[in-house]
Formats: structure tokens, C-alpha cells, sequence
């Protein structure tokens, strides 16, 4: 045997490269491959590389090692991963090879150990692999991303590149300048082409293949830029998304929907709002950006952002689109700002000071920022100090945002213990103004009488806003007569009580679309001696399913109706009683059981008791006398006699049934749901009873009346019409340029008393802009509520005066700088939840209104411009509309070859 070792050795020698360290023990082999650290069992380590083995030649190693005879004729030889190649040429990986079958896998270090020992095939390349981290899992990438790459000038023949999903756009460039034979000199960027045939540059070559969302077969097309520094891609071209029936379409410029890609019209309506200011689009129609893009302002986006906002300028103002995706924009809005990153619904003016930011720093003629000192006033003149600030602040921040939409206010703080001072003027890109708000709420509830008699009462009651639960008791006493003690007020939802307040909770838990019951219950427990404790039941309605093959389960049960609050006495809660007192109170619309219903029932021990309500799913039995308001209203109940004990007795089977009478329906405690049974409840008061009133179909279409159960009257207070009074746009101003305290979280550090203080904050208006913004915030967030204030803000479409507000002095030319038009609102429907986006714009070319509302565009009436919707609104100076009016060129529509065809920094023509 040693010999034909020794041969099998020696026949193999030919086929192993030369082994670079001494190979250790067959033991020792096997705890290094597989066990140790640096083994098969080691987890996966996103980023790092592991091998593929094939499959017989690592079942055979495994063989060797195991016998323990290095001298074995079971030597497996040198690695031979010929198997898992479909050739010998390209080496490629067969399709469909799987792990454990075909092949294993093993770590680097475990790799690199039976290479040293074995050799690999000569010729062979290993086959190494990344383990790559996807949503949720980490694995072996063992099929990387095949990319097909193409030169700009030669869409003949591709070159075939394999690339891990973890690997970075910038390999793959620096892959396709080798292939290609690009100089160092040479500047290249990648586009990828779709299926459609279209073109989307890969701007940040930083992310990964995986976030590029790069696929195997995909075209990267390669860009080398022109000798006379142009890019080949800039010819420009009718765009390739445009179908071939509409081509010929012509429109007029500007007037363009947007498409929602899901919960993307607060973007689509900031977008519509800043197309339509005339300078800014003129700006970018023009090309004048190209000159200002700074690629290097580590607060910018690279140009990125400019460059998707002016493809989409150059589309809607083309005059060529009814409606166009803003896909690309939404997707670099998304990079550089995470929180607008999925298809969530966001605000239209976090998003519209997100971009003017954005474009402000994409467009930053200052390519390097000073350090520039902020200096207070220090009893200096204000005009001295606001010059120095609008100076300062231009030496950091000079583009075409600032020239357009930045203003100065003027800030004063006052320290409450010192007198201290301090003014400084600091710019503005927008005005958030406060809305007047209201002390008081409106709320809407249903008022439920004991007196089974009554329908439920719709009333419209005012409280504080900032209130309690006892405050609405308090608001409905007044209307009812009834003392607030003996109300409960409960959320309804679905058949069900979502929530039973207690009278300490805040209102703001209450919405306005909540379903606000409130029950008039019995006096609540007393210390005196010889009252009585009340326990109050909540009670649901079900209706069993006409199929009986449930076992009587809840499954078989569905949830009817409005559900009752019930006070029982404690001392005569009994199934038996409970029963009488629901047929009591719920008699205005369930009928009785005629003489002619009766039941025959069992005679035998009627006397005895029908078992206390601790127990579970108990059938009510006893006589149905109606037992009169003084035996079984509301707040008694008939008293059962031999009280049985609470214990954990089985279901309903273990109870007799014994009425006389026809049973209209069965009682069954159940959660709080009322979708599973309870085999008993406690009475020591932790766990609140829920009791369910079971009825059977036919039952309940005989005795229940629906429409009667259903029915309510409307208290007097309804018909009252709660108006709010519209607000002036100027009251809101003024509101802006009140004297406020600072809030505990924000004080104000008082340098002369060097420590924090709730200083006073006034802010004035100083000097403003050709454009201005005003955010009007609806939106109200305090510790104590959170709202949407649905109050009409009156403001006018020509001649907004805001001179009364400026604190500047004035010459006799400065009037002009403080009248305005307005130009564009964003309108916003719905409440703090959920809502819907939409616009108001008047076109720079045309002067007509339209309404834009996602990719839906209709021409409107300035009368049809003010609503309770606006949200933000876009005033444009009188001096800039005569200036532009004044420049044909600038007002009237761009030469053929900027609005003819898309932006040329994102389009690619390829022959």
C-alpha cells in the first residue's frame, strides 16, 4: 500500500504548482479548513472575499484527511474547479451551480491554506467571491452584477465585466478606462442605458453597484469629454420619453403637470411654486447657471441638484410635455436629504426650503467662504449694522437664491434680569408667520341617558382647548342637567370601545373624527355607610353566524351596533338580573316575546340561582316579568338569591337552562375586543368586565329593531353655526413681529449676565426680497396638541402693501420695494395624517392662472385662488414684474435651442 501511495504521489506531483509552506498534519489540516477561526464554520463578514471549491474534489479532501494516512491513495491532488466552469476560454460560472451540490465555500484564509498545500489547476483562476449585505441577510455573492460596457463613439462592441454588488461605481469606471484604453489625461464619466432606450447619468460614482440598482446585462455607456472641453452627450435632442403621439405636441411653456410617484405632490406642488417665478426660471432657460455651478462647495450637492431642477425647468418650459416624471429630481432629493428618501407623504415647504437651499449652495458664486464674525449692534446706528450684516453675509452667500429670495429682519432680545440688549440683523429665505390661534374647541359627542326611553343626543359642545375629560362632562352638564360625575365618555370605533376615558385625560387624545360617546351611569361608589358600589359593564352586541359548525366560538360572532356602558349594582350582579336590566334598558328598540313565543321550560329547581356573573359565558334564566324601573332599571338589579361563588367554574354547558320563557338573547363575558370569551373576570377591580349580548339570526330579526337602535336626535346646540372669522394676511404679519418670551427649551445666553435666560424676542422686517415667500403655519405642534388650523387667511392677489411694516427709513423711491403680486400658492387639503398637494400659478408668459394638481393642469380665475388650503404663498415685488416686462428677452420665451430640447448635462446621444 506504501507504494502505491508513494505513485499516486508521485502522479500528481505534474499537476500541483509548488507548495510555499511545508503542509502540517492531516488533523491539524481539518480544524484549520473547517473549524478554526479562520474556517468553513466562521460567520459572514460583509465585504470580505470567500472562494468556491468544488464539490467531489473537497468531498475527497475531506476523505484524506480524515483516514489520518498522508501516504493514502485517497490524496485528492492539486484544486480542480474545472466543473464549475461552462468554458475554458472565458471561464465563466455555470448557471444554476448550487452550494453543497456543486460546491463549497470557504474563506479567504481557509482558500489561500489549501492552495499552499495542494496548488490549484494550472491555468485556472480562483473563484472568488464577496459576501455582500442585502436587506435583511448576508450572503455570498457567488453571481456578481455581469455589466456590458460600451465607448460613447463605438456602440458596436461591448466588453463583458463582472462586478459585486458591494463594489463602487468608481471600479467600474476605473474598469472601463482600462478596457477602453483611456489616457490618465482623459476625463470620463458613466451613463447607463434603459430598455427604453433612454439615458440616466451616474453622477456619484461613490455608491455602490447594489444602490445603483445595476443589474446583470445592463449597458454602462463610457464618456470621454471633447477636446474643446464639451461632452459629446450635450447635442441636444427631442427627448426619447416622449411618445410618438405626442411629438407634435406644442402647449404653451410652463403650463406642465408632474407626475405623483407616490405620495410626491408636497413635491410636485413646491416644484410648480418655483417654476413659476419668472426670474429664477428665466435664469436657468437661459443657461446662466451653467457658468455658476460650484462642484466644490462641500455644503452643496456637487451641482447635482441645480442640474436635476434645470432638466426639469427645461422640460415643463419646453412647450413639448402635457405632464413629465420627475423621477431623477425625487431621486437626488432623496440622496442628499434622507429624510425624503422612500414614498412617504412630507411637507411642500420642508421640501421648498430644502431646495433653495440646495440650489443656493449648487450655485454659490463664492467658491471658497471666509470666516466672517458675527457682530452684535453694541448701541451702533441700525443702518450701519445692517449693511455690515447683507455685507457679511454676501461675502459667504452670493447666487442667484440670494439675489431673489433673501431678506434681512432685524432681531432684538431683551435679558428679564440685566435690561441687556442685543440687535442683530440676520437674512431670510421665507417668512413663517403664525395663525391666530383659538383658546377654545368645538367638539361633537353623543349623549346616552339612562332612561331607556330616550335616543341618543348629537350636541356640539366648546371647551378648552388645552382641557380635560371632566371639562367636556362639565360642557354636556350644562346642556343635560345631568352632573358630570355620572358621565363616561368613551371613543367608539368599529362596534367597539377603543378607549374609556377617565376624567383626568388631556382632549388633545380626542380627535375630530373620533366617535365620542358619553354615558350617563349611576352615582359612583361612596364611603358612606350604606351606599351602594356600582360596577359599570361595558356591553357589546354580536350576532351569531348562520352557520353553526364554529363550536360556538367567537368566530361564529360578529359585532353589531353601538356598545352600552351599564351600571350594576355590585351586590346584585348576577347573570339573571343583568339579563332583566338589558332587556330594561334596551326596550325602545327590543321588542318582548308575545304569550304566544313562550317556551316551555324546565321546571325543575327554578328557585335556585342561575350563578353569579364571575363565572363565564352564563345563560340568564328566571322569569321575564318586566320587572318596573324601581327593580331593574339602570341602577338596580334584581337580586338573586344564594349568591354563587367566583371561581373558575367551565363554560356555559355547566349551567342549566331553566327559563320559562323564550330567551331573546345569551350573555358572555369577552375581552375588551369582544372577539374571544373570558372564562371569568376579577372583581377586585384590576380587570374590567366586558359582557357581550349573543343573539341568534332569527332571534335578532324578530325582536331587534335596527332602525330604532340606530336612530339619535340632534340637540339644539347642532343647528348652531360655529363661524370662523377669516384672518387678514397682515394680522399674521403683525402676529410675526410681536414681542414673545422665549420658550424653556430655547433660552438666550445673556452675555453680560453670562448665564441662559428666557429672554423677549422681537423681530422686524428690515429690508425685502424680489420674491417673497410666506409659509403660513397651519401646522401646530406643541407639547400639548398637535392640529391643522383650517382658518381662512385672506390675502390679496395684487397690491400687498407691507410697508406698515418695515422699520428701515425710508426715501421718497422706497414705496416701490414694498408692494407686491402675488404669483403662486401651495395649497394643501386634509388633516395632520394624511392630505393632498396641490397648486396655484399664474404663468410668467401668458398671465393666466392655472391649477396644478400632479400631472392634472386646468386654467383658473384669480377669484378661485384664495381657500382655507393655502399654505405658502409667492409674492413677486412690483418694481421686478415692471423690470422683467421691461427685458423682451427675459420675459419672452427662450431661444429655440434651450427650450427645444432637454438639459444637456443629463441626455446622451448615441449613434
Amino acid at each position: 500500500m506504501a507504494g502505491v501511495a508513494a505513485d499516486a504521489v508521485a502522479s500528481t506531483a505534474e499537476d500541483r504548482e509548488p507548495q510555499r509552506e511545508a503542509m502540517p498534519g492531516l488533523e491539524s489540516q481539518r480544524r484549520q479548513i473547517e473549524n478554526s477561526e479562520s474556517g468553513r464554520e466562521r460567520p459572514l463578514q460583509a465585504g470580505e472575499s470567500w472562494f468556491l471549491v468544488e464539490q467531489h474534489w473537497y468531498k475527497q479532501w475531506e476523505v484524506y484527511v480524515q483516514g489520518g494516512d498522508q501516504d493514502s491513495s485517497t490524496f485528492p491532488g492539486c484544486i480542480n474547479n474545472a466543473k464549475l466552469f461552462e468554458d475554458q476560454v472565458n471561464w465563466n460560472l455555470k448557471k444554476g451551480l448550487v452550494e453543497g451540490e456543486d460546491y463549497v465555500l470557504l474563506p479567504a484564509a481557509a482558500w489561500h491554506y489549501l492552495v499552499s498545500w495542494y496548488g490549484l489547476k494550472h491555468g485556472q483562476p480562483p473563484i472568488e467571491r464577496k459576501v455582500v449585505e442585502l436587506p435583511g441577510i448576508q450572503k455570498v455573492e457567488v453571481y456578481p452584477v455581469e455589466l456590458l460596457l460600451f465607448q460613447h463613439s463605438d456602440m458596436g462592441t461591448p466588453h463583458t465585466a463582472q462586478f459585486s454588488h458591494t463594489d463602487s461605481l468608481d471600479l467600474v469606471l476605473h474598469t472601463a478606462r482600462e478596457r477602453f484604453l483611456a489616457s490618465p489625461q482623459e476625463e470620463t464619466r458613466l451613463w447607463i442605458k434603459h430598455s427604453d432606450g433612454s439615458f440616466e447619468r451616474l453622477c456619484n460614482t461613490h455608491v455602490t453597484v447594489l444602490d445603483a440598482r445595476l443589474k446583470t446585462g445592463q449597458v454602462i455607456v463610457m464618456e470621454t469629454r471633447n477636446k474643446d472641453g464639451a461632452w459629446p452627450s450635450a447635442k441636444q435632442y427631442v427627448m426619447k420619453s416622449v411618445s410618438k403621439e405626442d411629438e407634435d405636441f406644442q402647449g404653451q411653456p410652463g403650463v406642465c403637470g408632474l407626475t405623483n410617484l407616490g405620495n410626491t405632490c408636497f413635491m410636485n406642488s413646491a416644484l410648480q411654486c418655483l417654476s413659476n417665478v419668472p426670474q429664477l426660471t428665466e435664469y436657468f432657460l437661459n443657461n446662466r447657471y451653467l457658468e455658476e455651478l460650484n462642484f466644490c462647495n462641500p455644503l452643496g450637492m456637487k451641482g447635482e441638484i441645480a442640474e436635476a431642477y434645470a432638466d426639469l425647468v427645461k422640460q415643463a418650459w419646453s412647450g413639448h410635455h402635457c405632464s413629465i416624471v420627475p423621477h431623477v429630481f425625487k431621486t437626488k432629493v432623496g440622496h442628499f436629504a434622507s429624510q425624503f428618501l422612500g414614498y412617504q407623504q412630507h411637507d411642500s415647504q420642508e421640501l421648498l426650503s430644502f431646495l433653495l437651499d440646495g440650489l443656493h449652495e449648487d450655485l454659490n458664486r463664492v467658491k471658497k467662504k471666509e470666516y466672517v464674525e458675527l457682530c452684535d449692534a453694541a448701541g451702533r446706528p441700525d443702518q450701519e449694522v445692517a449693511q455690515e450684516a447683507w455685507q457679511n453675509h454676501k461675502r459667504r452667500n452670493n447666487s442667484v437664491i440670494v439675489d431673489t429670495f433673501h431678506g434681512l429682519f432685524k432681531s432684538t432680545l431683551v435679558c428679564p434680569d440685566c435690561g441687556n440688549v442685543s440687535v442683530t440683523f440676520d437674512p431670510f429665505c421665507y417668512l413663517s408667520v403664525p395663525l391666530p390661534v383659538s383658546p377654545k374647541r368645538v367638539m361633537e359627542v353623543f349623549y346616552v341617558s339612562m332612561d331607556p326611553r330616550r335616543k341618543p343626543e348629537q350636541h356640539r359642545l366648546i371647551v378648552p382647548k388645552k382641557g380635560k375629560i371632566s371639562d367636556l362632562c362639565v360642557a354636556l352638564s350644562k346642556h343635560t342637567g345631568v352632573q358630570p360625575d355620572r358621565m363616561m365618555v368613551a371613543d367608539v370605533f368599529s362596534h367597539r370601545f377603543y378607549k374609556i376615558y377617565q376624567l383626568e385625560d388631556s382632549l388633545n387624545s380626542i380627535l375630530d373624527r373620533d366617535d365620542i360617546f358619553i354615558y350617563e351611569v349611576s352615582a359612583r361608589a361612596g364611603t358612606g355607610e350604606g351606599i351602594r358600589e356600582d360596577v359599570v359593564l361595558p356591553i357589546y352586541l354580536r350576532e351569531r353566524s348562520p352557520a353553526r359548525d364554529f363550536n360556538n366560538s367567537y368566530y361564529g360572532l360578529m359585532l353589531f351596533g353601538h356598545p352600552l356602558l351599564l351600571s350594576v349594582p355590585r351586590d346584585r350582579l348576577t347573570w339573571d338580573a343583568l339579563y332583566h336590566i338589558l332587556l330594561y334598558r334596551l326596550s325602545r328598540y327590543v321588542a318582548r316575546p308575545s304569550s304566544d313565543d313562550e317556551d316551555d321550560g324546565d321546571e325543575k329547581g327554578d328557585t335556585e340561582n342561575k350563578g353569579n356573573i364571575a363565572k363565564s359565558g352564563q345563560t340568564a334564566g328566571g322569569s321575564l316579568q318586566d320587572p318596573g324601573p324601581e327593580q331593574a332599571g339602570p341602577s338596580s338589579g334584581v337580586v338573586g338569591r344564594n349568591r354563587a361563588p367566583a371561581d373558575n367554574s367551565p363554560g356555559p354547558s355547566n349551567w342549566p337552562q331553566r327559563s320559562r320563557r323564550k330567551q331573546l338573547f345569551t350573555l358572555q363575558t369577552v375581552n375588551s375586543n369582544g372577539t374571544s370569551d373570558r372564562m371569568t373576570f376579577s372583581e377586585d377591580g384590576h380587570a374590567q368586565p366586558y359582557i357581550a349580548i349573543d343573539w341568534e339570526p332569527e332571534m335578532k330579526k324578530r325582536y331587534y329593531d335596527e332602525v330604532e337602535a340606530e336612530g339619535f336626535v340632534k340637540h339644539e346646540c347642532v343647528s348652531y353655526v360655529l363661524k370662523k372669522a377669516p384672518v387678514r394676511l397682515q394680522e399674521c404679519i403683525e402676529l410675526f413681529t410681536t414681542v414673545e418670551t422665549l420658550e424653556k427649551e430655547n433660552p438666550w445666553y445673556c452675555p453680560n449676565c453670562k448665564q441662559h435666560q428666557l429672554a423677549t424676542k422681537k423681530l422686524d422686517l428690515w429690508m425685502l426680497p424680489e420674491i417673497l415667500i410666506i409659509h403660513l403655519k397651519r401646522f401646530s405642534y406643541t407639547k400639548f396638541s398637535r392640529e391643522k388650523l383650517d382658518i381662512l387667511v385672506e390675502f390679496p392677489i395684487r397690491d400687498l402693501d407691507l410697508s406698515e411694516f418695515i422699520i428701515k427709513p425710508r426715501s421718497e423711491s422706497d414705496p416701490d420695494l414694498y408692494k407686491y403680486d402675488l404669483i403662486a400658492v401651495s395649497n394643501h387639503y386634509g388633516g395632520l395624517r394624511d392630505g393632498h398637494y396641490t397648486t396655484f400659478a399664474c404663468n410668467k408668459d401668458s398671465g393666466q392662472w392655472h391649477y396644478f394638481d400632479d400631472n392634472s393642469v386646468s386654467p383658473v380665475t384669480e377669484d378661485e385662488v384664495e381657500s382655507k388650503a393655502a399654505y405658502v404663498l409667492f409674492y413677486q415685488r412690483q418694481d421686478v414684474a415692471r423690470r422683467l416686462r421691461s427685458q423682451p428677452d427675459l420675459s419672452g420665451p427662450p431661444e429655440p435651442p434651450a427650450c427645444g430640447s432637454p438639459p444637456s448635462s443629463e441626455s446622451m446621444d448615441v449613434n
